[in-house]
Parts: structure tokens; C-alpha cells; sequence
């Protein structure tokens, strides 16, 4: 009875085994699949794309449609709106308007140089979403992820090159305006952009931190989660940073440019796994603030 029900599960496990597709195949397909033009370029189109992809897995020198490289992932979204950018990372960050960091929009290219004995040579490639948040084809995950740029030493640390490639609107003077009194407000903890590329299955989990090549910094020893409280224009307000200690947490802050102003991420933590940060998120929730989530910084 054993050996008829053991070939079965040994055949449904090599099936399974079978489903995610080699990374780095023993013969890749090098030839350069242009991608068909499907959209017109803009934004709305971009996160529509962003979305469909998250999850589709890596596969080197692939472009699509259904699992990429890093800079294929960048070139099949690009291509997709007719805007023609070359294939690989290095050339795709000579092309396009050069933007300084703290000018990035949503859809700007950003690039990496993740080779520690050649630390100018681009060679990995994000797509920026807003708030720190990119996507890229990680060739740590096997995946299409999210990842943070301004949570990030080793994305902030590598990070050599913004470029955008999508026709930019003229602003209004009233829009400007708008976007000044914007500034003078305490930022949610995620911005709209990030929260209309996030999937709602992702929505208030963790997310996780992860750099795109094999040489990964060491973690923190004290762990390598956190609770976010929120991000503020300025510093958080002394009565918040009291509450916080009050209830027995510790927190730290990330500070980061943007727009000519400090931006301050309010971190309570670390803790060594998940299911510690699911508890403190739990206190902080009912305690100090309703909308707290996970990030998990590496």
C-alpha cells in the first residue's frame, strides 16, 4: 500500500518543485523580445502595470511578458507605452532626464551599483513609487517586489542614478499651491501613490526590505522589525515621543530629504521576528496610532 501511494507524492512534489521557473537558466534566451504597445504613457497606465506584475518571477535576460530581469522588468513597462529605453541597466541610466533624488516622481528609474569591486558600474535598476517605495525584478526574492529606498543603508548607500522618461504636465500655480499647504502637514504613513501600487493582499502586512543582489549587509543583531507610527514633515511632536515612552516602547527616527525639507520616519522597535512586531503593532493600534503597520528593515 506504501509503494502505490508513494510515486504519486513523489511526482505531485517534482510538479510543484516545477512551478516557479529557473532564475538564471542553463541557456537564456538572449534575443530581445520588443514588448507590444498597449498603453499611452502616463501614470494611470504605469500602476495598472505595476500591479498586474508584482510577483512575477525573475528569470535572467527575460522581458516579458510574464517574468523578467531587473531591467527587462523596466523595459517591458516602458515599452509597453511606446517610450523605446535601452535594454539593459547601465545603458537605460544614460538616457532620460537626470533628476536629483529628492526630486523623484512617480515612474522614475533609479539605479544601483551593487558590485562591491566596482562601486560605479550600474547594475541593478528600480522603478520609484513615492514615500521611498520602488519596485524592481529582486534577484534575492526570485521575484517582482516591493522595496523602500529611504529605510534602506544598502539602497541609499548604492543608489547612483535618477532618470525619467514619461512626458511631464505643466503645474498650475494653483496646483503648486496646493502642493506647498500639502507639504506643511504631518504625511501619512503611506502616501496614495504607494498605497494604489500596493496590492490589498500586501495592504497591512509587513513589508519586506531586501537588496537586490547576493552581497546583503548584516542585519541588525537587536532584530530587523519595526513599527511605523507615521512620517512627519519636521520632527514628530514631543508629546507623541512621550506617549510612546509612556507606554513602555522604543522608538528611533530616519531622517531623509525631500523637497528642500527633513522628513522624519517614526519607528518603534526592533524586534527579532514578525510575530513580536505583530504584538507591539497591536498596543500601538489601540494605544498610540490606529493606522501602524510592520516594516521590516534591512
Amino acid at each position: 500500500m506504501k509503494k502505490r501511494y508513494l510515486v504519486p507524492a513523489i511526482m505531485g512534489g517534482l510538479l510543484l518543485s516545477g512551478c516557479k521557473p529557473d532564475p538564471y537558466p542553463e541557456h537564456p534566451r538572449y534575443e530581445v523580445k520588443k514588448p507590444k504597445v498597449r498603453y499611452t504613457p502616463d501614470r494611470k497606465n504605469l500602476e495598472k502595470m505595476v500591479k498586474q506584475l508584482q510577483g512575477s518571477p525573475y528569470v535572467w535576460a527575460e522581458e516579458g511578458p510574464d517574468r523578467f530581469d531587473c531591467s527587462g522588468f523596466t523595459y517591458y513597462m516602458y515599452g509597453s507605452m511606446g517610450i523605446e529605453i535601452p535594454r539593459v541597466a547601465r545603458e537605460q541610466a544614460k538616457v532620460g532626464k537626470k533628476v536629483r533624488p529628492e526630486e523623484l516622481q512617480y515612474g522614475d528609474l533609479i539605479f544601483f551599483a551593487t558590485n562591491r569591486r566596482n562601486p560605479h558600474k550600474i547594475t541593478h535598476v528600480g522603478m520609484y513609487l513615492g514615500d521611498g517605495w520602488f519596485t524592481h525584478a529582486s534577484t534575492v526574492k526570485h521575484e517582482v517586489v516591493y522595496s523602500n529606498l529611504f529605510t534602506s543603508p544598502y539602497y541609499k548607500k548604492r543608489l547612483r542614478v535618477c532618470r525619467r522618461y514619461l512626458p511631464e504636465k505643466k503645474v498650475t500655480m494653483a496646483s503648486s499651491e496646493v502642493a506647498w499647504k500639502q507639504k506643511q502637514r504631518p504625511l501619512p504613513s503611506r502616501t496614495a501613490a504607494t498605497e494604489s501600487a500596493i496590492p490589498s493582499s500586501q495592504k497591512g502586512k509587513a513589508i519586506l526590505i531586501q537588496a537586490p543582489m547576493q552581497q546583503i549587509e548584516q542585519g541588525n543583531k537587536a532584530g530587523n522589525f519595526y513599527v511605523q507610527v507615521g512620517s512627519f514633515v519636521g520632527r514628530p511632536k514631543s508629546g507623541l515621543l512621550y506617549k510612546i515612552s509612556r507606554e513602555g516602547f522604543s522608538h528611533k527616527i530616519i531622517k531623509f530629504p525631500r523637497g528642500g525639507q527633513t522628513i522624519n520616519k517614526l519607528l518603534i522597535g526592533p524586534y527579532r521576528d514578525r510575530s513580536e512586531a505583530l504584538t507591539a503593532r497591536e498596543r500601538v493600534r489601540a494605544t498610540i496610532q490606529k493606522d501602524a503597520f510592520i516594516a521590516e528593515i534591512r
